[in-house]
């Protein structure tokens, strides 16, 4: 059992953020604010796939005032990404946003920052300080002690200043481009602060690259209990990113919210197309919560016992598979059926149906 670190706990919206409250999985749509139909859309498909938390980049008063229309048309919580420009924030808190995001780096003098203040007090809205390694604030960026002291001494100097302002519902991000360094800024801040921290891999990559350094990052930090909402960056569709989170919860035991699919690497002793076969099996039950495993595998070595140890799997042969549910066989299927057959008891268990 992963102990978590005990942090504070901040409302955006209906979620909650640390303390007790389950890590949560967030995204950052890519189309443009201003395209509000789009934007409903995607963060339509971000929601099905799982998303709780959306963040939309707000780049001049157009898209700010977008929020509002965009906001009424949603069921998760709306956070305004804000850079350059203090005014935008408060024109976003007008228009709804239940959260906003903004980095030290870039977002002004301490007399726009005390305006953001003012206001997210005023109307309950908390913020995320993010800092990031490619927008660090120029007098971190050679100062002694490496990279990562830098990203936290920039958090840290700021979360003085919403504290001196009598601001504290505030939740940290601190990144870097090269993963370890995420992860060592990241011991070091949960060390110094006890607010919910947002945790990623910034300018990870495309899908696969970009999963396998996210999930190293994630991966540390979550064993060792340090993180409360996370988001996986990938230059891909942003409901992969939702995907992504979430399967690596799983793989801790951390949450399990969507069928989890365990498969076998494929060799020479494979009776059937394991790979196209998984593949729709993974499509098929992808957005489909519940928290069952189904393993599809594809031979008589460790088929069979892999099978067993699982909600519903599949044992390969020759052109056939044998069916297990909740740890016993039931039929064989043909492998032009198994897909067909192995989501139908799938859904059966999820909805407590009694398998003969």
């Amino acid at each position: 059992m992963i102990k978590r670190r005990e942090s504070r706990q901040i409302r955006v919206g209906d979620l909650f953020i640390g303390g007790n409250a389950k890590i949560s999985v967030q995204s950052m749509t890519n189309t443009r604010t201003t395209d509000v139909k789009a934007m409903i859309e995607q963060i339509e498909r971000l929601k099905t796939a799982g998303c709780e938390l959306v963040r939309v980049a707000v780049v001049d008063e157009e898209s700010a005032r977008a929020l509002r229309q965009i906001k009424d048309s949603i069921a998760i919580p709306l956070v305004a990404d804000i850079h350059f420009d203090y005014k935008l924030a408060l024109l976003s808190m007008d228009n709804g946003a239940d959260k906003i995001r903004i980095n030290p780096g870039n977002i002004g003098s301490e007399k726009g920052l005390k305006s953001i203040l003012d206001k997210a007090k005023e109307m309950s809205v908390p913020i995320r300080i993010g800092v990031n390694s490619g927008s660090l604030h120029k007098k971190y960026k050679e100062a002694k002690g490496g990279l990562s002291k830098a990203l936290v001494d920039s958090a840290l100097e700021y979360t003085n200043l919403f504290e001196k302002h009598g601001f504290g519902d505030y939740i940290i991000s601190v990144k870097a481009a090269s993963p370890m360094e995420t992860v060592e800024a990241y011991r070091q801040l949960s060390k110094k602060s006890d607010a919910p921290l947002h945790i990623g891999q910034t300018e990870a990559g495309t899908l696969l690259m970009g999963a396998v350094k996210s999930s190293v990052v994630l991966g540390i930090l979550l064993a060792e209990g340090i993180g409360d909402t996370l988001r996986v960056s990938l230059t891909d569709d942003p409901v992969r990113e939702v995907e992504v989170g979430y399967k690596i919860l799983s793989a801790l035991d951390i949450r399990r919210d969507f069928i989890e699919v365990i498969s076998c690497p494929t060799c020479g002793r494979c009776g059937v197309d394991l790979i196209t076969l998984t593949q729709e099996v993974e499509d098929r039950l992808s957005t489909v919560r519940g928290p069952l495993k189904v393993a599809v595998m594809g031979c008589v070595v460790n088929g069979p016992g892999e099978a067993r140890m699982v909600d519903v799997g599949i044992a390969a042969g020759l052109g056939e598979g044998l069916l297990f549910v909740g740890g016993r066989p039931v039929r064989k299927v043909c492998e032009t059926d198994l897909v067909d057959v192995l989501v139908e008891y799938v859904m059966k268990m999820r909805k407590g149906q009694q398998i003969v």
